[in-house]
C-alpha cells in the first residue's frame, strides 16, 4: 500500500533533482526545467497532504495554483529568454551580464 511518506520521498527527489538542476546548468532552458521540477514537488505534497490528512488543507486548490504560476513562469522566462538569444546569439547563464553594465 502506498502512503505519504511514499509521496514524500518522491516529492523530495523530484526537489532535489530540481535544486541540482537549477545549481548545475548553464543554459537558460534548463534552468528553468530545474525551477518546474521544484514547483511540481511543492503540488505533489499538496496533493498527498490533501489525500492522506483530515486538516482541511485545500492541496488541489494550491496545486492549480502552482501549475497556473508554473504556466505564467515559464511563458514569461520563454519570452525573456527569447529576447536575450535575439539579441546575443546565446542563452549561456553566465554570460549574460548585460544588464549589470
Amino acid at each position: 500500500m502506498i502512503g505519504l511518506p511514499h509521496f514524500l520521498v518522491v516529492a523530495g527527489l523530484l526537489f532535489a533533482a530540481g535544486v541540482y538542476t537549477v545549481l548545475s546548468r548553464r543554459n537558460a532552458i534548463g534552468i528553468l526545467m530545474g525551477v518546474e521540477l521544484i514547483l511540481n514537488a511543492a503540488g505533489l505534497n499538496f496533493v498527498a497532504f490533501n489525500h492522506y490528512t483530515t486538516t482541511g488543507i485545500q492541496g488541489g486548490l494550491f496545486t492549480v495554483f502552482i501549475i497556473v504560476l508554473a504556466a505564467a513562469e515559464a511563458a514569461v522566462a520563454l519570452a525573456i529568454v527569447l529576447a536575450i538569444y535575439q539579441n546575443l546569439r546565446d542563452i549561456d547563464a553566465h554570460r549574460l551580464d548585460s544588464l549589470q553594465r
